[in-house]
Order: structure tokens, then sequence, then C-alpha cells
């Protein structure tokens, strides 16, 4: 296969890729900002090498709330340096009971209740343009990511609806009873406008939750940040798992995961 180049986009608790060493960083400037990806590359089982970027999504010490990140930069950054196929990771609350802390969830559409924040390149006077978001999330990256899933043996929920809120607070038990009658699955913080920048530009984006905690009202205590992180820490050796395979299976064909 022709060299490809995955970008990796890690959440809360994923400050590096499991399983990969990365050997060093690259910058990239964009109109919206700088950026730099600490970069690796993966030596596949049939002999292929994969190039990773990976950009932690708030900072290597977690210091960019979720309605401070830059995603036009970065998005704009993963564009210029070549990446696609992109996974992103992102920590997400659960609205059902029957989807428990633990789990892991490939997104397939999204419920958007940000506020503040730039959510499209498309903003200046002239340029008019309307992006289709029927299937926010790329099919053939998506494919990608279940394969990977049945190589790693890691249960993998294979659809789910992301209930995208501003944050930084967490959501209210109303909130929560809401958006699960909106017909959402999870609930986090940072996956919009990324999904929409990603879809803008063209680049085949997918979204990987892992659910930390049930949502205000569900579970009888309140969320800390420390029980989200300890929920992460516990997921590292399944995301490691299937992060592995997703670039065995990039390595082993089309890298749009097209059969």
């Amino acid at each position: 296969m022709d060299d490809v180049t995955v970008g990796i986009i890690g959440g809360t608790g994923v400050y590096d890729v499991p399983g990969l060493e990365l050997e060093g960083q690259l910058p990239r400037s964009t109109e919206y900002g700088e950026v730099t990806f600490n970069k690796g590359t993966y030596e596949a089982s049939n002999g292929a090498s994969v190039d990773v970027l990976f950009l932690p999504r708030h900072g290597s010490d977690h210091s960019i709330p979720p309605h401070r990140i830059n995603y036009r930069a970065n998005i704009a950054a993963l564009a210029s340096a070549g990446a696609g196929p992109i996974l992103a990771t992102a920590a997400v609350g659960s609205l059902r009971e029957d989807l428990p802390p633990g789990r892991l969830v490939l997104l397939d559409q999204f419920l958007d209740f940000t506020r503040s924040r730039p959510s499209t390149f498309f903003d200046g006077i002239g340029r008019v343009e309307h992006t289709d978001m029927t299937r926010p999330y790329d099919e053939g990256v998506r494919c990608l990511v279940t394969r990977a899933a049945r190589r790693a043996g890691v249960d993998l929920v294979d659809r789910g609806t992301y209930v995208c809120t501003e944050g930084p607070r967490f959501e209210t038990a109303a909130e929560v009873r809401m958006f699960a009658d909106l017909g959402g699955d999870v609930v986090g913080m940072t996956n919009v406008p990324e999904v929409v920048l990603a879809r803008e530009l063209g680049l085949p984006y997918a979204a990987l939750a892992l659910v930390t905690n049930l949502g205000a009202g569900i579970s009888d205590d309140p969320l800390t940040h420390e029980e989200v992180l300890e929920a992460m820490d516990a997921n590292r050796r399944q995301l490691g798992a299937l992060v592995g395979a997703f670039f065995e299976e990039v390595a082993a064909g089309d890298p749009r995961g097209e059969e």
C-alpha cells in the first residue's frame, strides 16, 4: 500500500498512543494558530509502516478547557500534514443505564448544544458553504474501527449519538433526562465542532467514545474529574489493543476502510 499518515486526537486521559513509541514533534502553522503534533511510526505485522500524528486535544498537561480548544487550528493542521484517516477519542458520560462505565462506543450521530465556539471554516463574507451532515462520521473509518475491534477482541458498541455541551461544567440531572429523551446515548464537551470541521475539509474522521460514568441523576453520586481520569486509566488496556489493531487494519489495505 502507499504510505499513509494516521491522525490520532486524544481526549481526556489519553495523552499518548497506547503501545506506540512517539519519536519526536512536528510543528505546523495555520491561519488559526500553531499546532505541534507528537509523531511516531507503527510497524505493522505485514511489514508496512504507518506514520502517526498524535495530538492531545486538551494539551499534554490537560490545561485547555473544552470551550477554549482551538479546534480550527487542530483540524487545519491535520489536513495540511496529510493526515487521514483520523481517529479521535472522547471521555463521555452515559445517558443510559444499559451503557455503563467501561464501554466503548463508536459514534455515528451527534446533537450540538455548544454556544460560543468558532464552528466553521466558512465564516468569511462572499463564500457561503453548507456542508451535508447526514452521516457526520466517515463510514470508511468507522468500518476500519469495527474491523479492528473484532481483530483485537474488544467489545464495541458500533453506533451511538453524542450530545455535545459547552462545558466546562458537568450537566444537570434535568439536562441528562432531556438529552436522553432527545435520543442521545452519551454526553461530552469536545466532539463538536471537531467532527464538523473535519467534514468541511473532507477529512475521513471517526470518534471513539469511552464511557467513564453515568450521567447526573442516573448515578446518585456527584461526578468528579478525578473519577473520569480513573475510569480512563482502567480503559487504557482495551483502548491500546483497539488502536494497535486499527493501525494493522490501515496497513492491511485501503486507509478508508473500504472492502
